[in-house]
């Protein structure tokens, strides 16, 4: 029989079960984070906990925070358990289960004064954040979106913010009225130079209501760019069956995850860190080389086998990886369009890191899904794909399986799979993008045009008729048949 995940259980676990090695009374916080989801936990919660393991800077520890009313049951769920969770790495030939133990508390979601107020206190030094890609009012050009009317609500009302970065500026505005030094925002979503995205955004709205107020969150405030990195699918109760079956832990919320794990930093913490670099994470000058190969053959990687994978009705992304057009697909286009587009990265073979991510793609038992690789397509093409194919523009190279991976997106976006099967929405805009692929269906054209994707790429006219070739085929002769012609040119 399972025993329930507790601080009064801990010493009553599975032997198979790490726990901590330090006393939760001998924590205090250093770091509030914003978005206490699945990858947050198998990433920064567990770096930290690392950390605390090896008897280092038990005073960074963490306490959550979210934005939306929806965040209360995830918190309720780990109040229950005292805030611990259960960390399951799996590869093919290992799994190991850890319990963390580095978060200590977590604000009522959309309790903007508790969680303002908690900014505000001295020992709050970083506020981190992962929101996932599409949370940062970004335009097609990645730029800061100041009309979002979220933003413009949190402008014109900046003591009743609702956004997270309205929440942030006030926290921010609190320190400087009561004269206490601003604390470090760090970023840990996917997105290119996060640290500067993270920043416009701050700066953009605090401009919309008080122009010298953002002035000085420009000029002492500091933003860190970081890389980051590690499979992290959802929870189901597949995963906290496994836990309950192989571990003995009854976990309302447990953490399953792949072992690799990597973490790449700007050293900019004007008020300290902890000292993570002794636990794996790794500090350089510059991250943007180490993002842009992550971004571009991981997370492009990821929307490669994504689209034919739910097409052609498959579960499993190490599924996906055993077809063997799929698996092909992914190669090809890796090796001749996208690897070509990362420039060198420092001490990094980046063939050899494809090699890393197809493997990765394969691990049996990490169970991560298709359908989660293809949500928010809306939001993750135009960051992983689109750039990429500007490049290829830009340079006259090869961008024929670039259109292809873009024409599949579009095929899956018209709502069912090529057996005829209703996929279920599966993007923030699911209903606008299914009006549109449709429309494609006739004129391949009508796709390319939503310019807050595509931009000027869509314009282009190889772009445009390697894409409309791709798409014709897919509604004709369906994926299999159409991966089957690409891998023969």
């Amino acid at each position: 029989m399972a025993t329930k995940l507790s601080l009064t259980n801990l010493e009553t676990l599975s032997a198979k079960v790490s726990v901590p090695s330090y006393a939760r009374e001998d924590l205090s916080a250093g770091i509030l984070h914003f978005g206490v989801g699945n990858f947050h936990r198998a990433h920064q919660a567990m770096y930290l906990d690392r950390l605390f393991n090896d008897g280092r800077d038990h005073d960074w520890a963490l306490i959550g925070a979210g934005v939306f009313e929806g965040e209360q049951k995830g918190r309720a769920v780990l109040q229950a358990q005292d805030w611990l969770t259960t960390l399951v790495e799996q590869e093919a030939d290992r799994s190991e289960a850890r319990v963390l133990g580095s978060m200590i508390d977590f604000i009522e979601p959309a309790n903007a004064e508790a969680i303002i107020a908690r900014m505000a206190e001295p020992d709050i030094r970083i506020v981190s954040l992962t929101i996932t890609e599409g949370g940062y009012f970004l335009d097609a050009q990645d730029r800061f979106d100041p009309s979002h009317p979220a933003i413009q609500a949190d402008g014109a009302n900046p003591r009743e913010p609702k956004t997270v970065f309205g929440l942030i500026l006030a926290g921010l505005r609190r320190r400087k009225d009561a004269g206490v030094p601003p604390f470090t925002v760090m970023c840990c979503d996917n997105i290119p130079h996060n640290g500067a995205v993270t920043k416009n955004a701050l700066v953009g709205l605090a401009r919309l209501s008080d122009v010298d107020f953002a002035r000085w969150v420009e000029d002492s405030v500091a933003f860190p760019n970081a890389m980051v990195d590690r499979i992290t699918p959802a929870t189901t109760d597949r995963e906290r069956q496994i836990a309950a079956d192989q571990f003995g832990v009854e976990d309302g919320w447990p953490v399953f995850c792949e072992g690799f794990t990597q973490w790449v930093l700007e050293d900019d913490f004007p008020l300290g860190r902890p000292s993570i670099e002794t636990v794996g994470a790794q500090f350089v000058s510059d991250v943007a080389p180490f993002e842009l190969m992550k971004l571009r053959i991981l997370n492009g990687g990821h929307a490669t086998i994504a689209y034919p994978g739910g097409l052609m009705g498959i579960h499993y992304v190490h599924e996906a990886m055993e077809h063997p057009l799929i698996r092909a697909f992914l190669r090809k286009l890796e090796e001749t369009e996208i690897v070509p587009m990362v420039p060198p990265v420092p001490d990094t073979d980046r063939n050899a890191y494809f090699d890393l991510i197809e493997s990765r793609f394969s691990n049996p038992k990490i169970g991560d899904t298709i359908r989660r690789l293809c949500l928010d397509g809306s939001n993750r093409q135009p960051k992983f794909i689109v750039p990429v194919i500007r490049d290829a523009i830009a340079q006259g190279a090869s961008i024929d399986g670039l259109a292809l991976e873009s024409a599949l997106w579009c095929r899956y976006c018209a709502g069912t799979d090529d057996a005829g099967n209703v996929i279920e929405p599966n993007d923030p805009n699911w209903d606008s993008l299914v009006e549109v692929a449709l429309k494609a269906k006739d004129r391949p054209e009508a796709w390319l045009e939503m310019e807050t994707i595509y931009g000027d790429v869509g314009r282009n006219a190889d772009f445009r008729a390697a894409f409309s070739k791709w798409l014709t085929m897919l509604w004709t002769d369906g994926t299999a048949k159409v991966l089957e012609h690409y891998l023969r040119a």
